[in-house]
């Protein structure tokens, strides 16, 4: 069973595949936002179709102190539109500190500034839906 993971932002979706196996996690794409929500959940949608997606874990963001912010409420919104358009099992999964370690991974691979922020959302991605991924074992 392939799993999706997205990591949803206002600027840039990152998107994560899981192998067919469901033990790794590799980046897909990172989509604009700015092409507007309906290209957005139609890209989604077409990546899901294409991959046979049947579960899509969407990172949700809490406040370190567990509660929900307006980036929670943007994103389950975010997520309320994409379940009218796919129809895969959607998930949350605690995405808190992904940006931050997608960016230690950069650093590390020495990913050069200009092209960090293409990829950034795309790395987190693969953190979060990779540790979904390890959670199931």
């Amino acid at each position: 069973m392939r799993i999706m993971g997205i990591d949803y932002g206002d600027s840039r979706i990152g998107i994560a595949i899981s192998d067919p196996m469901g033990w790794t996690a590799q980046g897909l794409e990172t989509i604009q936002a700015k092409t507007g929500m309906d290209a957005v959940l139609g890209r989604i949608r077409e990546l899901a179709e294409k991959y046979g997606v049947q579960r899509i874990v969407v990172g949700f963001p809490r406040n370190m102190n567990g509660t929900v912010g307006p980036r929670g409420e943007k994103t389950l919104e975010f997520i309320e539109k994409l379940s009218s358009v796919v129809e895969a099992e959607i998930i949350t999964w605690d995405e808190r500190l992904t940006t931050v370690s997608a960016n230690r991974t950069m650093h590390e691979l020495r990913i050069k500034t200009s092209r960090k922020k293409l990829i950034v959302d795309q790395i987190a991605a693969v953190h979060m839906l990779q540790g979904y991924l390890d959670s199931l074992r």
